[in-house]
């Protein structure tokens, strides 16, 4: 890092504002050669974090804006570097042409995620932190925005530390009594070595408990919409979208395969999965569809189950709300065009039954809403928000930001609970007291790549992988 870099720090798109940042040992004297103040001396001469009105120049020193430039030095800036920062008119043509002055005034083209690497790097952020500034610029729905500003704010470290801390300590006094064996330090104890490898494993399972909550947050909910053919599965899909997507015509069988995009519904982020008709297909086309759609079915962890209400529940429909319900996952029954049933009652279901209106009833049932609702008018949709928002609300119980959000936390956590499981086991089966700790040691050093204590470079690599440049 003994380099300076360079990047725009805004999308080069024609905009009110356009920012270019740098970070390295040479980024205030870059600054000087292409930014001139309009009053007084130049940038290096100037505190930390003024906001200076000058002229910005080109390669051959020709005028291309006025605008304002600041610079913080090393250690107080994000990267704990000296860093700048150009804030100019947001012309992407201007905003290349100053990038290309700055790499002739001795930066360099950063990488994804190279201003936040240096800041890890650089001891200013955590590893947890680190991939809560990527959640963050991902962040889809208001909870996932609270979860990472959570994270970004170090409740996940927090907690992570607060374990780490109470092994290290647990090693501390190992150490300490096998080390100094003439010093007055008290004899470690079988009793004391069990209750904390129990308060540990407590720990690390309540952890590991809000992977699931924290996967589906950032991801978004697998959302399977499934029904027979033409019972307005597409209809529903493009309303839940709010543009037409996915093909609607009165002909059966119009969706042959499965069709996925991303919402935010009822502040949940749902992966819808509009699928085609389910039924016995002899189109070789179509059998091919549905066996995607039932494959669908199995991997969703919300399915809409529609039904056309227009004409009521057949026995068609039963067979696949049985399918539905035997996957024992969360379910939402629709009723669909009800703006053609005005004179109808209202249809329901219960599985088992071959016709007629029913309600579904049964403890061991995982229905969790009825609705009816129109896609065409938008009636009842509101309905169906309140129906997924109550299945998914924003606040579990837990911190802000203390969620486990991806499969690298969650595995990392998971192999220290595993290593004091297997010290816990060592311990009943009468091992002695440092081949229990070398069970502590290694649940430490699992904890360790949690928050960056001892992460691989190939790890951190892939981290930055989902960063955009100039952050």
């Amino acid at each position: 890092m003994n380099d300076t870099i360079a990047a725009a720090a805004t999308p080069l798109v024609p905009s009110a504002i356009g920012i270019l940042r740098l970070s390295g040992p040479g980024a205030v004297e870059a600054v000087d050669r292409v930014f001139t103040p309009f009053r007084g001396g130049p940038m290096r001469a100037r505190p930390d974090r003024m906001l200076v009105y000058g002229a910005f120049r080109d390669r051959e020193g020709r005028v291309i804006d006025h605008c304002l430039a600041a610079v913080s030095r090393g250690p107080h800036s994000y990267t704990g570097e000296d860093t700048a920062e150009l804030q100019c008119h947001g012309s992407p043509t201007a905003l290349t042409m100053g990038l290309e002055a700055l790499f002739q005034a001795g930066a360099r083209q950063a990488r994804p995620g190279e201003f936040t690497q240096r800041a890890f790097l650089n001891g200013k952020l955590d590893l947890t932190r680190t991939e809560a500034v990527a959640d963050l610029i991902h962040a889809e729905t208001p909870a996932a925005v609270r979860q990472a500003a959570g994270q970004l704010g170090g409740a996940l470290a927090r907690e992570v530390n607060g374990i780490y801390g109470a092994l290290a300590d647990l090693c501390a006094h190992f150490h300490a009594v096998l080390d100094y064996p003439d010093e007055d330090i008290e004899p470690f104890e079988a009793e004391e070595l069990s209750a904390a490898l129990s308060g540990a494993a407590q720990r690390l399972d309540g952890l590991a408990a809000t992977y699931q909550r924290g996967r589906l947050l950032n991801e978004g909910v697998p959302c399977a919409i499934v029904g027979r053919p033409n019972a307005g599965k597409s209809t529903l899909f493009n309303a839940l979208l709010g543009y037409e997507r996915a093909i609607v015509t009165a002909i059966p069988g119009t969706t042959r395969d499965t069709v996925e995009e991303r919402v935010s519904f009822g502040g949940v982020l749902l992966r819808l999965i509009d699928t085609a008709g389910l039924r016995d297909a002899d189109d070789e086309v179509e059998r091919l569809g549905v066996e995607r759609s039932r494959a669908a079915l199995e991997r969703a962890e919300l399915i809409l189950a529609v039904v056309d209400a227009s004409g009521g529940a057949v026995r068609e429909d039963m067979d696949i709300l049985r399918a539905v319900e035997e996957t024992g996952k969360p379910w939402i029954f629709v009723a669909a065009k009800k703006d053609l049933t005005r004179n109808s009652r209202s249809v329901g279901c219960v599985i088992g039954s071959d016709s007629g209106p029913a309600v579904l009833v049964g403890p061991a049932s995982a229905l969790s809403a009825s609705v009816e609702l129109s896609a065409k008018t938008g009636e009842g949709m509101d309905k169906l928000e309140r129906a997924v928002a109550a299945l998914f609300p924003p606040d579990g119980g837990e911190q802000a930001g203390a969620l486990l959000t991806n499969a690298r936390q969650a595995e990392a956590a998971g192999r220290a609970r595993a290593a004091v499981e297997r010290g816990a086991l060592a311990l009943q089966a009468g091992l002695s007291p440092d081949a229990v700790v070398a069970d502590v040691e290694e649940a430490m050093s699992a904890l360790g790549e949690l928050t960056g204590r001892t992460v691989r470079e190939d790890v951190t690599a892939r981290i930055f992988e989902r960063f955009c440049v100039g952050k």
